[in-house]
């Protein structure tokens, strides 16, 4: 199977090498030339435009910033894509978006599948990523061996843009997880306790999460070296929001978590990892 990939960032270049490393043949293109030049190191070809990639490719990954770029990339796919290529876009992007992009390939013949990821840097360089799918499942029985390169869970949510809903409420358990374990934190210490025995403690029990056991650590640490910067989580948030927003419904925790990466991106630190909300949290309001 011949892949294409597109969006060479913090999360496309070790999924990049994971399909090496499966053994796929994978051609990458990047707005920034020099960002490819690792994985042509290690085996990876180079195609001269999206065209020439939609062109050449079984199946074509992209894993870009917003819907905006979703939707440019998939314009000239549409134009350029042969029948029966499958393009899986790993983006977080809106639900209508997707829907959209999908109803557009589709009448040039080519399959789309939403498939918004969670668990970060670490899940792409290891591999584990959760993937949640939106899409036909002949095109996801298609795409699925390089899925399962790049993933350890992959899961049909249901028709396009169902894998962008799952990804929003992901997005809604992982910001009020952050700011849930920044009250942890701030109520031991103001009782003058180590918040760092109370983390441990409520690990082993019905407290336990990935924002705790990550998120947690950072905040004790001090050490709010991104994972998952700001800027993006801010983005997701405001894809929740819109969407919650067209269908009438009210999200008020998604609307606290929201306010606080807004308000610390516009204190200017958007490229810190988004649990840095702690310290807004724990400022006397």
């Amino acid at each position: 199977m011949k892949v294409g990939y597109i969006g060479l960032g913090i999360m496309g270049r070790p999924c990049v090498l994971n399909l090496l490393q499966a053994g796929f043949e994978v051609t990458v293109w990047a707005r920034r030339p020099e960002s490819a030049q690792p994985l042509l190191d290690v085996g990876a070809h180079w195609a001269g435009s999206v065209a020439e990639l939609a062109a050449s490719v079984d199946v074509l990954v992209s894993n870009v910033s917003d819907t905006p770029d979703v939707e440019a990339i998939t314009d000239i796919v549409a134009e350029h894509g042969r029948e029966g290529l499958v393009c899986v876009d790993m983006s977080t992007i809106s639900p209508i978006g997707a829907r959209r992009v999908a109803a557009k390939l589709a009448a040039r013949g080519v399959l789309f599948l939403d498939c918004p990821v969670s668990g970060g840097e670490a899940g792409a360089i290891a591999g584990t990523l959760t993937i949640m799918v939106g899409g036909r499942e002949d095109a996801l029985e298609t795409a699925r061996p390089a899925l399962a390169a790049m993933g350890k869970t992959i899961t049909r949510i249901g028709d396009s843009g169902a894998g962008q809903v799952a990804k929003a409420c992901n997005q809604i358990a992982v910001g009020a997880g952050i700011a849930a374990v920044a009250e942890i934190v701030k109520l031991a210490r103001a009782c003058g306790v180590d918040p760092a025995p109370v983390r441990e403690a409520l690990l082993g029990g019905f407290a336990q999460s990935r924002a705790l056991e990550v998120h947690g650590q950072r905040m004790i640490d001090d050490n709010y070296a991104p994972g998952f910067k700001a800027v993006l989580h801010q983005k997701d948030m405001g894809i929740v929001l819109d969407t919650a927003r067209e269908l009438g419904v009210t999200l008020p925790e998604a609307t606290r978590v929201k306010a606080l990466i807004d308000e610390l991106v516009q204190a200017g630190d958007g490229e810190l990892d988004s649990s840095a909300i702690a310290r807004l949290v724990w400022q006397e309001r």
